[in-house]
């Protein structure tokens, strides 16, 4: 707190001697209030006003980054594990869907193929039993019994085949191909879309198993910007906007379009809005950071004119008129400095957000002469008394 001392002569004359003393006050002054006379009010062109609701439109700058939707990216890992046979493919290559990533190796592979023509044989025989029993059981030459039993096991080895053609799937085996001459102890690893290899956690001879991750794929064909907002600025973004980022240090300016917003606010207050890019960007790659300017548009708000609003510690505030009062003979005002957050701007004007609770009816605004008063609070007195 500073203080700013008057001093006062004041005469006492006592019954013994009509001594007089000199006796010293001090007035303490809050650090947010700044005092002066009339005179240097009038010297410092003070001028007070309301804030004004106006219908202003601007920018809004924004911090983001380049995200990827979850149908174009894509981790690939071996269902049945074994061991990396053969790659040669390195992290950022381009890659196309159905691509061979890697070829891996597995002793299982061999039952399973093997099983898997031992259960198509029986299948076959079933299914010719089956028939043939049919047409027999329709001319009442076998018994209801015998059909049944023969339908179970025509039914049962079906569901083996269909099953092991599944695992065979999986693994990279087509079925309808697969021979008792072209047993393999291999399998193809192929890319499930288009894209490049964003990580390659593979080498040849290394063991894997089905949980781990063999290669990261994303396609960049279909980016979006995540872009955070803070809690108040929520409600000046809607879809359909446009609005210009750059990315890195670069110059060139690049434009997306917002097609979603965010339907809550997170727990550190900060608000989510959604952007798809407009056209390719080659640079522009997923984790990518970008500065962006939002086109707000136009809607009433609180605002005053710019030089009202002054900085100090990396802050903005106002100065609102406190109250007139007289000391010693002579009139003072005193003026309350209060921290405000500052919005769009436009013609002269700057949107003002003033503190949670503070109504905006009935304020007066130092509107002309803030940096003057701003000017008397640094000099500790200077321009205050």
């Amino acid at each position: 707190m500073k203080k700013y001392s008057i001093f006062l002569l004041l005469a006492l004359i006592s019954c013994n001697g009509g001594k007089k003393a000199e006796v010293t006050t001090e007035e303490v002054i809050p650090e947010n209030i700044v005092e002066m006379r009339a005179d240097q009010i009038k010297l410092a062109n003070i001028q007070t006003g309301a804030l004004e609701l106006r219908s202003m439109s601007g920018t809004l700058k924004v911090n983001g980054v380049v995200a990827v939707a979850p149908n174009s990216m894509a981790t690939v890992s071996a269902p049945m594990g074994g061991y990396i046979k053969s790659t040669n493919l390195m992290p950022g290559k381009p890659v196309r869907k159905g691509q061979v990533l890697a070829i891996i190796e597995n002793p299982e592979f061999i039952d399973l193929q093997q099983n898997y023509l031992e259960v198509k044989s029986k299948f076959e025989f079933a299914e010719a039993d089956f028939n043939r029993q049919s047409d027999l059981y329709k001319s009442d030459a076998t018994s209801q019994k015998n059909m049944q039993q023969v339908t179970s096991d025509y039914k049962i080895l079906k569901a083996q085949m269909r099953a092991m053609e599944q695992k065979l799937r999986l693994i990279g085996i087509q079925a309808s191909k697969l021979t008792a001459d072209n047993i393999t102890s291999t399998a193809n690893v192929v890319s499930p879309i288009s894209g490049f290899l964003k990580a390659v956690n593979v080498s040849i001879g290394k063991s894997v198993s089905p949980t781990d991750v063999l290669f990261e794929l994303v396609n960049s064909d279909q980016l979006f910007l995540e872009l955070t907002l803070f809690e108040k600025d929520a409600n000046k973004v809607l879809v359909g906007q446009h609005l210009h980022f750059l990315i890195n240090d670069e110059t060139e300016e690049h434009d997306a379009t917002i097609y979603q917003t965010a339907k809550s606010i997170n727990a550190d207050k900060n608000y989510k809005v959604y952007a798809t890019v407009c056209g390719k960007c080659k640079n522009l790659l997923p984790g990518t950071y970008v500065n962006a300017i939002i086109e707000v548009s136009g809607q009433k708000v609180t605002a005053l004119p710019l030089e009202a609003v002054v900085s100090f510690e990396d802050k903005n505030y106002i100065f609102l008129f406190e109250k007139d009062k007289t000391e010693g003979g002579k009139a003072f005002t005193e003026y309350r400095m209060v921290e405000v957050q500052k919005g769009v701007s436009e013609g002269g004007f700057v949107e003002v957000q003033l503190p949670a609770g503070m109504e905006a009816k009935g304020l007066k605004v130092v509107v002309k002469g803030a940096y003057n008063l701003l000017s008397a609070k640094k000099n500790a007195g200077e321009m205050a008394c």
